[in-house]
């Protein structure tokens, strides 16, 4: 979605309050490459003075920087003359909250540069621009062919670290399934809630990101020489290789949860089936007590005879039942 181009803003900064507060301001902490005529410059969780910054070098717009600068955004791209602003989301562990979470990669490309200003730290791009920083020979590697080859090389590091992530969530998934049939049925309702929670969260990272990564290729078609311009492409492909999985492992937990739910309800009725054999049992048993217990004259009345002889009965009634439940196959 193309924006109408529009002057520099002019980023609004608070009144000075004296020259002891304004020397303790720390300097904006940001990374840049420079080599072949393009820059690079990445930033982890920017703060208001960064963004204003490479905003007033750059000419970037300000609704762009709202959009950095906001807690959640969506994945989108924003053409202008001079750059293309994108936003895109990639799954991470948050260890505040103990779940997997959406990390947003804020990307502003033009000709003769690349900005990537992620809210949380993003390992894969930061090792790169450390790779980069470090070895010549890479930084020429990559810095040579354009921003855009730059970014397609940020953007699929990223996505070769969401495969990783698939795979926990696919061990996790095995693990689950061995304690099921294990007799740990009840004890894995919680990790089967944990298994979908995960997937879901990942499923609703990578819905946006499906139809954002398609039209990726066309807006950065200028920032690439000719014979790159099929690259984006594998970026499109990885999406929908991790989709894929993602949908696989949706039909997986769900068929983990049918089958536990079953067999914590064979076990119910095992038990139930038990209970009721014993009812059915004792309650002849109980007949048999009742009618010699009654307060009327029986023959032998009295007498150890008629003791062994009512317990005789017992047995015999204890014994035809039960040959009666395995001759039906109900024990």
């Amino acid at each position: 979605m193309a924006r109408p181009t529009l002057p520099r803003p002019r980023i609004r900064r608070g009144r000075a309050r004296g020259l002891a507060e304004v020397a303790a301001r720390p300097e904006p902490r940001v990374s840049e490459l420079t080599a072949n005529g393009l820059t690079w410059v990445h930033l982890s969780q920017p703060t208001v003075d960064e963004v204003s910054a490479l905003a007033e070098r750059f000419g970037f717009h300000e609704l762009d920087i709202e959009d950095v600068l906001s807690t959640r955004q969506r994945p989108k791209i924003d053409e202008y003359p001079t750059y293309v602003f994108v936003v895109l989301h990639f799954p991470f562990y948050d260890k505040t909250i103990q779940r997997l979470n959406a990390a947003e990669l804020d990307i502003f490309v033009g000709q003769d540069f690349l900005i990537t200003l992620p809210n949380v730290e993003l390992h894969p791009v930061t090792y790169l621009f450390r790779r980069c920083e470090e070895d010549a020979d890479r930084r020429e590697e990559l810095f040579s062919k354009g921003s855009g080859y730059l970014l397609y090389h940020a953007l699929d590091d990223l996505f070769d670290y969401c495969f990783p992530i698939l795979d926990k969530i696919g061990h996790k998934l095995d693990r689950i399934e061995d304690e099921i049939f294990e007799g740990a049925s009840e004890e894995v309702v919680r990790d089967i809630s944990n298994a979908k929670q995960e997937i879901i969260a990942y499923r609703k990272i990578m819905k946006p990101e499906r139809a954002t990564l398609r039209v990726l290729e066309r807006t950065t078609q200028r920032f690439l020489p000719e014979d790159l311009e099929l690259y984006f492409d594998d970026l499109e492909d990885a999406a929908e290789r991790v989709w894929d999985i993602l949908d696989n492992y949706k039909e997986v937990v769900e068929g983990l949860e049918s089958t536990n739910e079953s067999v914590i309800s064979h076990k119910q009725n095992d038990v139930l089936r038990i209970l009721t054999v014993f009812n059915v049992v004792l309650l002849p048993l109980t007949v048999i007590a009742s009618v010699f217990g009654m307060n009327v004259i029986f023959p032998g009345e009295g007498t150890h005879a008629a003791f062994w002889v009512i317990l005789a009965i017992m047995a015999a009634v204890l014994a035809g039942m039960l040959s009666f439940f395995r001759l039906k196959r109900w024990l």
